[in-house]
């Protein structure tokens, strides 16, 4: 999809929704202080620089969002919507830190149970901002899915994530198996893209960039330009889009 076309469905969206510097400051200042006290004591700026700017960035690309897909949920509720919560699971980890150091949004199908679904995803980071779009983490049966209507349909799948356009803004990533998968040919012309576990293509971003008052028309045309690879996930899982 060219990006003229694609900035051609959006409508005219609010400009005042916007991150500002502060959010990295803090994020790196969290990175240095990373226990309850600090951040309990830090709280109000977190909800100010963070919290709430991502809440209202998640209001204002619903609407642009819903025209790239109808199926794709922009939800600024404060618990349980597109905005992760900061605190880590830190119960079979072994780096006890109680806070995540970057601010993650996920707009996901509206048939998701969780995370690992088709979406739109942006990561806020000092020194990592990006977004990306596709399905992180597939479980087997998803993935088994995946890569059989990668075999099936070998050109389309190459169409959705080979074509110029496509390649000029994202690059595939995530991981890989380091053999086959179990049932697939070794030999296949594809077989790279068969031992992926992840079917995700992201697009580096500058913290200026997303500081950018106009940064949430920005994110919207990111979505649609990358609306052929979650095109062809959705397809693959029998999902609308």
């Amino acid at each position: 999809m060219k990006a003229r076309a694609s900035r051609a469905i959006l409508p005219r969206m609010p400009t005042e929704h916007s991150f500002r510097p502060a959010l990295f400051r803090f994020l790196r200042d969290l990175k240095q202080n990373n226990e309850r006290a600090w951040f309990q004591a830090h709280k109000g700026t977190y909800e100010d620089v963070a919290r709430g700017p991502a809440m209202e960035f998640i209001a204002a690309v619903a609407p642009g969002l819903a025209r790239v897909s109808k199926h794709i949920r922009a939800d600024p509720r404060p618990v349980g919507g597109s905005l992760f919560r900061i605190h880590r699971d830190v119960r079979f980890a072994r780096d006890k830190s109680p806070y995540k150091t970057h601010v993650g949004i996920h707009f996901r199908h509206a048939a998701a149970r969780d995370a690992h679904a088709p979406g739109y995803y942006l990561h806020l980071e000092p020194k990592s901002v990006f977004f990306g779009c596709g399905i992180w983490h597939p479980d087997a049966t998803t993935a088994k899915s995946i890569r059989a209507t990668i075999v099936a349909h070998p050109a389309a799948w190459k169409k959705a994530v080979r074509s110029r356009a496509f390649a000029r803004r994202f690059e595939l990533a995530g991981e890989s198996l380091k053999r086959p998968p179990r049932d697939f040919d070794s030999e296949h012309a594809l077989v790279e893209d068969l031992k992926r576990k992840d079917f995700i293509a992201v697009h580096s971003l500058k913290q200026a960039e997303v500081t950018r008052p106009d940064f949430d028309r920005a994110f919207v045309t990111l979505c649609a330009e990358g609306a052929p690879l979650m095109r062809f996930l959705c397809r693959a899982l029998g999902l609308p889009f």
